[in-house]
């Protein structure tokens, strides 16, 4: 709450896209008076755009245009000769292109006028699409508007640069966000109603979406590259990022296609798996409607978040200068409170799907235990979320924290590889990268024991720290029979949130083409698959949750009973069958046997509860 404080009463991100002018009006909304500066304050909701008074002689010092700057409704589409024509477009248009102070009736009357009017001739001009600027038309002037304006913005820090990308592609990022949302949605209803036609449609989507993302990729990259106008520094960065983005997918799609080569004759085994997950499924049905709370939560906290982050980004203090004009200075210190933000990113967004997880997990479970299958609790979610709020909140805290402290050591090195990649010192940049997977890989792990540390909690109600301790003593003693069931399963889920964020990433590449000017669009992209990936696994997550729990409550069922007619096993036929079948692919055995474990001593015959 203190970053999210200071960065509102401190920054106002209007200003790094909507302009201000030298009097410390930002154009576009209603301000307030600055202390010193009597043409501050203005209502300049409908004066949207920049005007420079002398356009045709811009000068930049410390990343400011020495010139005097007014918010106006309209550009002048023609030039403008005169006094009398100044006079003439403000009266026929509404757009004042004198110092706010001077009368329109005065403008051929006052002696001042040609010090407080720009200056003349004034050049036809239009308004840039991304800083609201008034861009003249005349060659000469353009060229030395151009060349002033690129040198401003190649002088800005990364930083200042990827939030005015943000803000630019604001309307696309969240566009592309919905469209995630709907391939979600589908995706959802696709799996609850499985079947292997299905899947195999699935698997060609997700092959051609890999195969025409990286594609274009290369196009993109090769187009830019070979752009003999790419002189911005916004645009150079984005033809280095876009060879890295199609390095990086084609890296994937060669490992996804060589994986699914591999696992292909697992497909009819896994149409099986998922339809007895959602059989479970059946039996709660409010599971699927989960994620929608989530992604709402989801949005308002990015949206938040993004809102605090471009507060960050244009922190300053309003200093009054010489004749009335007002200059805004940033504050130091204000990207290492990036950083701090951007840590929060991670681990609140974690925070959020480690709830929705024990809320699936504690549904799961409930009705797993439950010895009349035909009859099952009533309103296991909300029981789930009940119990989640009163007792287990600090558990998601602590398994989210975890997961965040395993992601700090990647952005660092991430960012240690960048500077290194510039000294092209080849055996540190191999180490980082070797360092960089390790991380990823203990973050994987960690990610798969919190859920089963998650369902150990819901199951028994202890904490953290002795539910992770259980379960990983449970999946110790387990993991050559259940790992190889959820694998193939878990592979399926993975290919659809590659789907998701494949097509969403294709439709983001296809928005910010249209829009090269001045954009670091590079980053917008960036967040695009970040949050599609984010919405997709917040969906698809009901379908790997609900199977991850079941296999822990079959391995803690297996353990506790001995499906005698005393102690009935709590799981069906069904699921034994699966596992048993499993079991026997896997460790290439021939029997028929429905036992899914070692054969019973007594040989006592197995009594699933139906």
């Amino acid at each position: 709450m203190f970053i999210t404080g200071y960065a509102v009463m401190a920054g106002a991100a209007e200003r790094l896209v909507l302009g201000y002018d030298s009097f410390g009006n930002i154009c576009g909304r209603k301000n307030t008076p600055v202390k010193g500066a009597p043409l501050s304050g203005q209502d300049m909701t409908n004066k949207k755009y920049v005007f420079f008074l002398n356009s045709c002689s811009l000068e930049m010092q410390s990343l400011k245009i020495s010139s005097v700057s007014l918010c106006v409704s309209s550009c002048p589409q023609e030039q403008l000769n005169s006094l009398e024509d100044l006079q003439s477009f403000a009266r026929n248009n509404g757009s004042c292109l004198c110092v706010y102070n001077l009368n329109v009736s005065s403008y051929t009357l006052n002696p001042k006028a040609a010090e407080l009017c720009p200056t003349l001739p004034v050049p036809p001009s239009k308004s840039f699409p991304l800083f609201n600027r008034c861009v003249p038309q005349n060659p000469e002037c353009y060229s030395k508007y151009a060349s002033v304006l690129i040198s401003m913005v190649n002088e800005m820090d990364v930083f200042h640069r990827i939030l005015s990308g943000i803000l630019a592609g604001r309307d696309t990022v969240i566009g592309m966000s919905f469209l995630a949302l709907a391939f979600s949605f589908m995706l959802v209803l696709a799996f609850r109603f499985i079947r292997t036609l299905l899947v195999h449609t699935l698997i060609a989507l997700v092959v051609f979406g890999l195969l025409f993302v990286s594609g274009v990729l290369w196009w993109l990259y090769y187009d830019y590259r070979n752009d003999p106008s790419t002189e911005l520094e916004t645009e150079k960065e984005n033809v280095k990022f876009l060879l890295g983005y199609a390095v990086f997918s084609t890296i994937v799609t060669v490992v996804l296609l060589s994986l699914m080569f591999v696992l292909r004759k697992r497909l009819q085994f896994t149409v099986q798996l998922f339809r007895i997950v959602g059989k479970i499924i059946g039996r709660i049905p409010f599971l699927l409607f989960q994620p929608f709370w989530t992604f709402l939560i989801l949005i308002v906290f990015w949206l938040f978040w993004v809102a605090v982050l471009l507060s960050l980004g244009t922190a300053g203090t309003a200093q009054t200068t010489s004749g009335g004009q007002v200059e805004y200075r940033a504050l130091s210190g204000i990207s290492y409170l990036a950083w701090y933000h951007f840590i929060g990113l991670i681990w609140t967004s974690e925070f959020i799907l480690a709830c929705q997880r024990m809320t699936i997990a504690g549904a799961v479970v409930t009705c797993y235990f439950n010895r009349n299958k035909n009859n099952p609790p009533p309103h296991p979610v909300l029981s789930s979320i009940a119990v989640l709020f009163c007792y287990h909140l600090g558990t998601a805290v602590k398994g989210s924290f975890l997961i965040a402290i395993l992601r700090i050591p990647r952005i660092v090195l991430l960012y240690l590889y960048n500077i290194l990649k510039q000294k092209e010192s080849a055996c540190a940049k191999c180490l980082f990268k070797c360092c960089f997977c390790w991380f990823w890989c203990q973050e994987s792990c960690l990610r798969y024991f919190n859920q089963h540390a998650y369902t150990t909690t819901a199951i028994n109600g202890t904490d953290f720290c002795t539910s992770a301790k259980e379960a990983v003593f449970i999946l110790a003693k387990n993991s050559a029979k259940l790992a190889s069931i959820s694998c193939f399963g878990d592979f399926i889920l993975f290919l659809g949130k590659v789907f998701v964020v494949c097509f969403t990433v294709f439709g983001g590449l296809m928005a910010f083409n249209y829009h090269r000017e001045l954009q670091a669009w590079v980053v917008p992209l960036l967040l695009v698959g970040f949050f599609a990936y984010l919405m997709s696994h917040s969906f698809l997550s009901v379908f790997e949750v609900t199977a991850d729990a079941m296999f822990l409550c079959f391995a803690i069922d297996m353990e506790t009973n001995d499906g005698s007619e005393e102690k009935p096993y709590f799981t069906d036929r069904e699921l034994l069958t699966f596992v048993s079948q499993s079991n026997k692919l896997t460790e290439g055995q021939k029997h028929r046997s429905t036992r899914p474990f070692q054969d019973n001593e007594d040989g006592t015959e197995l009594q699933p509860v139906v």
